[in-house]
């Protein structure tokens, strides 16, 4: 049997099955082994994400404990709780650099590990500046695995960005939660031994160091053959991006500063509120835990949702208002409607997935990806370093919550409206193409 090919020739049915054959891009043998790695890549995705806060809120839910334990004033507490901001500004920068150098995969792996020492280090230390030192070095690690996550799944998820980011802000939010929720019953339930409390979470980043180990060697994050997006796979065609001419990164910084300044005031202040007016110290926790919670079927949700509306105003809007009602019922209110705050703050507080998120869609490329990753979150996380001393210090002088609550009711209407900025349909290698 034969046919006309279109140039007029004939050609036989049997030649043209062997020229097909001939042609065709054969089976890639590594396939199945790709398809294992992305599997064990998902799981460091989240062991990574759920070790991304318990640092930050077990110190919260333990904080009057540790200022007796080592005699901090109130703004060397305030001070702690602004560390987080200044460490991720600090470190964060830095992890581009490095994962062209050594890879995503090691960089992050490193990150695992430092958490994991600072945290089994830092409560056995005895004096304040070296809990402060520790504390940096698990915020370190914090910090560039922050950056890379969304960069890793920019590279290895193209087609499912909101999905993803869903999932490790989900695992983000569980972990928070469960650091929150958990550190005090476990510290009672260790003769109230607050340093063996603190110390437990380093064998969750322990854990979470070992799935990255076959990820070391090969730059893990960036992907082989055949994933990916032809664009990621040729790092010469990564765009050179001028990222401070672009309004968008830096809409996208400020309200990823200011939605850090809320998180960190309330992971670091909150239970000391809600303590202060009344509450018992567990179920402070236990109310700390319920905001953070609240991330864990929202920063799945959100995500998802974002990801598919051309513009994320309105949703910046709705978390906004959110906590705008959370912060007038801490004033007005805190111990009599303090569940129902605790559910709203944590629902303003899932504008950080909202952010990740966007950081994802305002970027076309990988390259463009890591860079307005680490431009919005170190930028941004300077932008948030005054906030919790400030209410520390507020705190102090003023012998009360009423000022620091107005600050942070304050804070909310700049950031829905550069949120609002942050979430137009564009993307910086438009803006800021060099």
């Amino acid at each position: 049997m034969t046919r006309m090919t279109g140039d007029g020739t004939r050609t036989t049915a049997s030649a043209t099955a062997r020229t097909s054959a001939a042609t065709a891009p054969p089976e890639h043998p590594g396939a199945p082994t790709r398809a294992w790695r992305k599997r064990l890549l998902v799981a460091g995705i989240v062991l990574a994400a759920l070790n991304l806060r318990p640092a930050i809120t077990s110190f919260g839910a333990l904080l009057e404990e540790v200022r007796d334990g080592l005699g901090m004033s109130g703004s060397v507490a305030g001070l702690l709780t602004s560390l987080p901001a200044l460490c991720f500004a600090v470190f964060g920068v830095t992890a581009p650099r490095l994962a062209r150098r050594f890879g995503p995969g090691a960089v992050v792996c490193a990150g695992m590990a430092a958490i994991a020492t600072g945290l089994l280090v830092r409560p056995f230390v005895g004096t304040t500046a070296a809990f402060l030192l520790t504390s940096g070095l698990a915020l370190a690690g914090i910090a560039v695995s922050n950056v890379l996550m969304p960069v890793i799944v920019k590279r290895w998820f193209p087609d499912r960005v909101g999905s993803m980011t869903g999932l490790y802000s989900m695992a983000l939010a569980l972990g928070t939660a469960s650091a929150a929720a958990v550190t005090v019953p476990v510290t009672d339930a260790l003769d109230g031994d607050w340093q063996a409390g603190l110390a437990v979470w380093a064998a969750l980043a322990a854990a979470a160091v070992l799935p990255w180990l076959a990820f070391v060697r090969d730059g893990g994050g960036t992907p082989g053959p055949g994933d990916g997006r032809p664009e990621e796979r040729h790092a010469g065609q990564a765009p050179v991006l001028r990222i401070t001419r672009s309004r968008t990164a830096w809409a996208l910084a400020v309200f990823f500063g200011l939605q850090a300044t809320a998180a960190y005031i309330t992971m670091g202040w909150m239970a000391q509120i809600f303590r202060d007016a009344g509450v018992p110290a567990g179920r402070a926790g236990l109310l700390l835990a319920v905001t953070m919670v609240m991330g864990v079927p929202l920063a799945f949700v959100i995500p998802r949702l974002a990801a598919r509306l051309p513009r994320q105003g309105p949703i910046v809007l709705a978390l906004g208002v959110s906590g705008l009602i959370g912060y007038a019922g801490l004033y007005f209110a805190p111990a009599a409607g303090a569940w129902v705050w605790a559910v709203l703050l944590g629902v303003a507080n899932c504008a950080f997935p909202l952010a990740l998120t966007m950081v994802g869609m305002r970027a076309r490329t990988g390259g463009g990806v890591a860079q307005l990753s680490a431009f919005a979150q170190s930028t941004g996380y300077l932008i948030s370093i005054p906030g919790p001393l400030l209410v520390g210090v507020l705190y102090q002088h003023s012998g009360g919550w009423g000022l620091p609550i107005a600050l942070m009711a304050g804070l909310m209407v700049p950031q829905m409206i550069v949120g609002v900025l942050a979430g137009r349909d564009r993307t910086v290698e438009d803006e800021a193409a060099g």
